[in-house]
């Protein structure tokens, strides 16, 4: 677990993918980014899809919502290399609560990676009792995919969900100390999460840094959709969150959970590592 003041962060078992290493790094040659993250024979990486629980004095929020439970067709657990989906019910049993219990949502963006957990197979929400925050733009293009977008927006990740959502235009502040900005790259609509209680700091950075390998910031994935946007948000960010000695909290890295940055060598100064953490 990660306290960053009154906030207690920890990960969700949201499900486990085997992504192409080529696709997650871009124009990046796979003898400089496999040093950093090993493949495997298929060229493959493991990537999780673990929401962040963030629980406060009075509420219960998640950040991104897992790949959800048989959404999927066999055909996308093979392309996706899906070994294991979301069981987040029984991840918040360690701390006595159930999915009704979730009051808050927080959608860095909507790919299908990010959204599936968001609804059932038979589109009903999953988090009845929960608003929903993502990016005005972002909401608008889930809706309104073009000819690139559509293969990861998926209606059946929003239409069940409508009447829940809450959007913002530049940033928000969700509740006191959590506040939500737009970066764009990634997608057109993406957005980081900052967390601040009590003098601590940490930030949910997303797809514009999916894993510690990504901390060069010319290193962005292929399924960028603007990576010159992605590039000048991260470079930007970078600077300030280790400046200010922010946690670094990921959602798709398999191997940590949060990092803190040394500001000299950018090496890590602090790690939560997933395997040092109760099975979750």
């Amino acid at each position: 677990m990660l306290n960053i003041g009154d906030f207690k962060l920890y990960p969700l078992q949201g499900g486990i993918t085997q992504m192409d290493g080529g696709a997650m790094f871009g124009v990046v040659p796979r003898a400089l980014w496999s040093k950093k993250y090993p493949p495997n024979d298929l060229n493959q990486i493991p990537l999780v899809t673990h929401p962040i629980f963030v629980q406060t004095e009075g509420h219960n929020i998640i950040i991104d919502a897992g790949m959800g439970n048989g959404k999927l067709t066999e055909k996308q657990k093979r392309n996706y290399g899906t070994t294991y989906e979301s069981d987040i019910e029984h991840s918040l049993k360690r701390f006595d609560i159930g999915i009704d219990d979730i009051d808050i949502v927080i959608m860095s963006h909507m790919h299908f990676d990010h959204a599936c957990g968001l609804t059932t197979p038979d589109g009903q929400s999953v988090f009845k009792n929960a608003t929903i925050y993502t990016s005005q733009i972002e909401w608008n293009e889930l809706r309104s995919p073009n000819i690139r977008s559509k293969a990861t927006y998926w209606e059946e990740n929003y239409k069940g969900i409508e009447h829940q959502v809450i959007t913002f235009v530049g940033s928000m502040e969700i509740i006191p100390g959590i506040t939500m900005r737009h970066t764009g790259g990634h997608s057109a609509g993406h957005s980081v999460i900052e967390l601040e209680s009590n003098g601590m700091k940490a930030v949910h950075m997303a797809d514009i840094l999916p894993t510690l390998a990504h901390l060069n910031p010319l290193w962005v994935t292929a399924y960028d959709d603007y990576p010159m946007d992605s590039i000048d948000a991260k470079e930007r960010l970078l600077q300030k969150y280790i400046k200010e000695d922010y946690w670094f909290v990921f959602y798709h890295d398999a191997n940590h959970f949060a990092v803190r940055i040394d500001e000299q060598t950018r090496g890590i100064k602090e790690d939560i590592r997933r395997d040092d953490l109760i099975e979750i």
